[in-house]
């Protein structure tokens, strides 16, 4: 264990970038808490707090200087592993085809919470690890220092998922801010041989135990304060078995399939590809970007789509998510993050739909009876 004071999170950013790193990181912009380019620590939203609720996410004001006080944005750091909007290939008269060329810095990412960082797991799985990866970064891993979230919102479910808000392995270091009278501080720890060195650097101290106890207390009082809690079924079975449910026609009545919930959710990977021309006819692109199973397109086969029901975009979507995912990739495409939630404009709980196709399946297992 070490410890860092808040000059040493600045001085982690210099060493960082001193280093070649393009450091990623939280910042306040547009009434929110975004993730982009740090030029130095003092860009981190020191002092600011986060509301999120079904439909809605307000930054205020707090009371301390506490930088990772807030809760997901609308950005995830999927972002910059895998982009919203790429070149793929440049294509010439010839119809040779050359691939762009890919010379960015390598990446640090500064403020990686649980829920996030199992994100960038499942990412790195599903597309870096395929036979065509399509990560923006497969030669080099991103430098993580990640935090331990000790400020759930009323969106989070990440504890009932497993990947918080404690953060267990695929870190270079560890952060957990503490700020009371004693000041503003953070316990660190060390997760690879790359973060020991850079710790060198920025220079730590030694914890005293009681820090080092208030931050375990203070995490594990974060997991009983969750805002959400997916219910304890089994969701693959629930998922498959709830297939002709009535109540995806009652979400249906809600959803404005606008794609909101796939678009922030840090897993989501679905992608379409368009060829550009310019108007000589001597030089084509191929560009690949985000798209959605909400998209009435996106499932058109043969002349038409096959998912033509906004219930039947729904229903793929969270299937996918909590059950066929795991048929495909070993583990739940959901994280517990919230994002979906508070940047859904209909305020659509995915909890709360899970849970009440749990009570219509045991009412149906109770009629049977």
């Amino acid at each position: 264990m070490a410890m860092i004071d808040r000059a040493g999170l600045d001085r982690l950013v210099e060493v960082l970038r001193d280093a070649g790193f393009r450091v990623i990181g939280p910042r306040l912009r547009d009434s929110a808490i975004v993730l982009d380019e740090l030029d130095s620590g003092a860009q981190l939203p020191g002092g600011w707090d986060v509301e999120a609720s079904p439909g809605r996410y307000r930054v205020h004001r707090r009371s301390d200087d506490a930088v990772f006080a807030h809760c997901a944005g609308p950005g995830s750091w999927k972002e910059f592993m895998h982009p919203p909007h790429r070149k793929l290939a440049d294509i010439g008269p010839d119809l040779s085809v050359e691939p762009p060329s890919r010379t960015s810095a390598p990446l640090a990412f500064l403020g990686v919470r649980g829920c996030d960082l199992a994100a960038l797991g499942i990412l790195e799985h599903v597309l870096g690890d395929a036979a065509y990866p399509q990560v923006s970064t497969p030669d080099r891993r991103p430098f993580v220092v990640a935090v331990e979230c000790a400020h759930p919102s009323g969106v989070c479910f990440c504890a009932s998922m497993g990947t918080g808000p404690a953060v267990r392995s695929g870190f270079d270091l560890a952060l957990t801010e503490l700020v009371d009278a004693d000041g503003h501080r953070f316990v660190v720890r060390v997760g690879s041989p790359a973060g020991a060195e850079t710790l060198a650097a920025v220079g730590a101290s030694t914890p005293p135990d009681t820090d080092v106890e208030q931050a375990r207390q203070q995490v594990a009082a974060a997991a009983d304060r969750m805002g959400r809690t997916m219910p304890e079924v089994d969701l693959r079975s629930l998922l498959r078995d709830s297939q002709e449910s009535p109540h995806w026609e009652d979400v249906a009545g809600r959803c404005l399939t606008c794609a909101n919930c796939t678009m922030v959710c840090p897993t989501c990977f679905c992608t379409s590809a368009e060829d550009v021309a310019d108007l000589t006819g001597d030089h084509a692109e191929r560009w690949q970007r985000w798209a959605s199973c909400f998209e009435p397109d996106f499932s058109y086969l043969h002349g038409g789509s096959v998912r033509q029901s906004g219930a039947s975009r729904y229903r793929q979507w969270l299937t996918h998510k909590l059950s066929t995912w795991y048929d495909q990739f070993g583990s739940s495409g959901c994280v517990g993050c919230g994002r979906c939630i508070a940047w859904c404009p209909a305020g659509i709980d995915l909890t709360a739909e899970v849970a009440r196709l749990a009570e219509l399946d045991a009412e149906a297992a109770d009629d049977q009876c």
